[in-house]
């Protein structure tokens, strides 16, 4: 999974989108000043930013897999402890936080019940365990375009609908599996303007995620049918994408 790449990269190709559904998800699980939270599977730190801003950075911890992740997350929120690890064996303590978060990490981890059972772990008794997951199942996330053009050109190209927790009802199902409690599922939706094809196309560019996989595996031939195609099924002029992500809040 291609997300050894520099934080600029997925900042232009993910983080509009990232950005406002952080905002979303930190008032969704209750983040409020006095608790300590983590944010697991970090990225360059967009959750981790608003977890620092309400808690002060002492009160955060983040952890992500990707180094150059870790750098970014580090430069962005100074004073947040941003360790190098995995979701599945965090290096954290038992019954030790208020608010343990995932945004949008759950479909990438490579134990999803082991990474959530782990999140459980690391919350104090009644905490909070929340995540979100973008909905590629029914043609609502971000990339639903980009997919739906790379299949039409080649109907055995996978897509990520297929990633653990994208499909309706998943998300909450694994969480239960970990064994966390009063799950409650929902769906979390953003709205990110454009002002031309060339604005949105250009990240898939960059090799970030299984779409710049894609994007990097086709020669040029290939890339400017499937750019074009994807112009085909976008609107002229300025456009608005709404992405819709499922999410869940429980207790451990």
């Amino acid at each position: 999974m291609a997300f050894d790449v520099a934080a600029g990269a997925y900042a232009r190709f993910m983080g509009r989108y990232s950005e406002p559904l952080a905002d979303q998800l930190v008032e969704l699980a209750g983040v409020r000043p006095g608790q300590r939270a983590v944010d697991v599977g970090c990225g360059p730190g967009v959750l981790t930013a608003r977890l620092a801003d309400r808690l002060g950075a002492e009160n955060v911890v983040a952890i992500d897999p990707s180094p150059p992740f870790v750098e970014a997350a580090r430069e962005r929120c100074p004073g947040v402890d941003v360790r190098y690890g995995r979701a599945e064996a965090l290096p954290f303590a038992d019954a030790a936080y208020d608010a343990v978060l995932a945004n949008l990490v759950v479909h990438f981890m490579s134990d999803p019940v082991r990474g959530l059972q782990e999140m459980g772990r690391v919350a104090r008794p009644d905490g909070v365990v929340a995540a979100t997951v973008w909905n590629h199942a029914t043609a609502t996330g971000p990339l639903s375009t980009f997919w739906q053009a790379a299949q039409e050109l080649d109907p055995d190209v996978a897509d990520e609908a297929a990633l653990p927790g994208t499909g309706e009802g998943d998300l909450g199902t694994l969480a239960r599996q970990a064994g966390l409690q009063d799950v409650e599922e929902g769906t979390i939706t953003v709205s990110v303007p454009y002002s031309s094809f060339e604005e949105w196309w250009e990240p898939y560019t960059l090799g970030v995620g299984p779409a710049g996989d894609h994007v990097r595996q086709l020669d040029e031939a290939a890339r400017t049918e499937l750019r074009e195609h994807c112009r085909a099924l976008l609107p002229d002029g300025p456009f608005t994408i709404d992405a819709t992500a499922w999410s869940v809040v429980a207790r451990t």
